[in-house]
């Protein structure tokens, strides 16, 4: 057996034009910035929501901040989608990003759901909470699926790389 036949590695995250592409363009930079911003604003806006389920209070700040994080994963699934079409040719799913991309509509379909349900006042303020731990617990393995991607395109050069399509949706 050829040495090529047995080398059971995986195939790199990026080609080296794709990866040329992702370092040249500033779509880079705007995710790797966007990423950590959003990851901030969950943690405090998961701290508001966990306080208002335990104690009735602080509705108002919860609510605010969950609308800055959707603001802000709006923001990052769109800028994101750019950056996509500039390194891979498509705005969504390539292949090297497609479970991202799948676990990023179901976190974006979520927080929809809790928008449509506060405009409407369809929905309560407990089930619009509990909607919201479900889109949490969901941008969280889609955070997880990105910091794994990192790791890998890191992994794959021996270098450090720079953050890419940090969104989570």
């Amino acid at each position: 057996m050829s040495a090529a036949a047995s080398d059971t590695r995986p195939r790199p995250l990026y080609t080296p034009s794709q990866r040329a592409r992702r370092d040249a363009t500033v779509w880079t930079l705007v995710q790797g910035i966007l990423a950590p911003l959003q990851f901030l604003v969950f943690a405090v806006s998961l701290v508001l929501v966990l306080r208002y389920l335990m104690t009735g209070e602080g509705y108002t700040a919860a609510t605010a901040s969950i609308l800055l994080k959707t603001a802000l994963l709006y923001t990052i699934m769109v800028t994101g989608a750019i950056w996509e079409k500039v390194v891979f040719g498509q705005y969504l799913f390539a292949p090297a990003f497609f479970w991202e991309d799948v676990v990023s509509f179901a976190v974006i379909a979520l927080h929809t759901l809790y928008l449509y349900g506060l405009l409407t006042d369809s929905i309560a303020p407990l089930q619009l909470m509990l909607i919201t731990l479900a889109a949490y617990a969901t941008y969280a393995v889609n955070a997880t699926q990105f910091l794994l991607k990192l790791r890998r395109a890191r992994l794959d050069t021996g270098v450090p790389a720079t953050p890419e399509r940090g969104q989570p949706a």
